[in-house]
């Protein structure tokens, strides 16, 4: 069974310590104890660490040897278009487990009113949310949440690979993937609200060079179309 891995703020001269809720959730929930082995990362690099310290507002680690980072797999950023916040979470929480580098919410035509102004009050808990999922899934870093951005914003990216999921494509997705594909590359899935995109929004997002495509007949929602592309591009990117 893999060990359980954990985020630290940061390592100094071999010490690393949790304080606060996550520090009471690792004693009182996790029932971690002085001794105890675990996997921590600093958000850069992955250490094997012992339990020093173990009460409900203090967890300190000792570490015990720097591990190997896994092998590097190409960048998959989400720009995602803000749909009602309790699915815009689970959005937030599969995208991590799949392993996206960063998501960039924005405010689409169609997006619903009022959602853009409280999503700046939202990021911290979408953060958690990452954070959490990111131990779960046994990430090394975990992703940026950016700030809530425009629609024009959101199409300007230095993707190298830049896929618009656009239920009236009749282009498959796996049709819209380059033939060549490196881990060096960036790749960016666009993601509509749940009204679908203005025709103008397509032009601008042409324009810009995304490449519209389909995940198939059935119309599916933000959430699952997110988690369904992710899906395909890491897949397709397993070189």
């Amino acid at each position: 069974m893999a060990r359980r891995r954990f985020f630290v703020p940061q390592v100094r001269r071999g010490v690393a310590e949790l304080t606060g809720d996550e520090a009471d959730h690792l004693v009182r929930v996790l029932r971690a104890e002085v001794g105890q082995v675990y996997e921590i990362s600093d958000n850069e690099n992955l250490y094997l660490a012992e339990v020093e310290v173990a009460r409900k507002s203090q967890v300190t680690f000792k570490v015990l040897e720097e591990l190997p980072l896994p092998l590097a797999e190409a960048e998959i950023i989400l720009v995602a278009a803000l749909i009602k916040f309790d699915r815009f979470e689970w959005i937030v929480e599969k995208a991590t487990e799949l392993g996206v580098t960063e998501i960039r919410p924005f405010e689409a035509t169609r997006t619903e009113r009022g959602l853009a102004q409280a999503a700046a009050k939202r990021k911290q808990r979408w953060e958690k949310i990452a954070h959490e999922a990111s131990q779960q899934a046994r990430r090394t870093r975990l992703p940026l949440i950016a700030e809530a951005s425009s629609f024009s914003e959101a199409v300007t990216t230095g993707a190298t690979v830049k896929l618009m999921l656009d239920e009236s494509s009749e282009t498959a997705i796996w049709k819209c993937l380059p033939e060549t594909r490196t881990l060096t590359d960036r790749v960016a899935l666009l993601l509509g609200p749940e009204g679908g995109w203005t025709e103008e929004e397509r032009k601008s997002a042409q324009a810009a060079e995304w490449r519209s495509c389909s995940l198939g007949g059935t119309v599916l929602r933000a959430e699952t179309a997110a988690a369904a592309g992710i899906a395909v591009v890491r897949a397709a990117w397993l070189v």
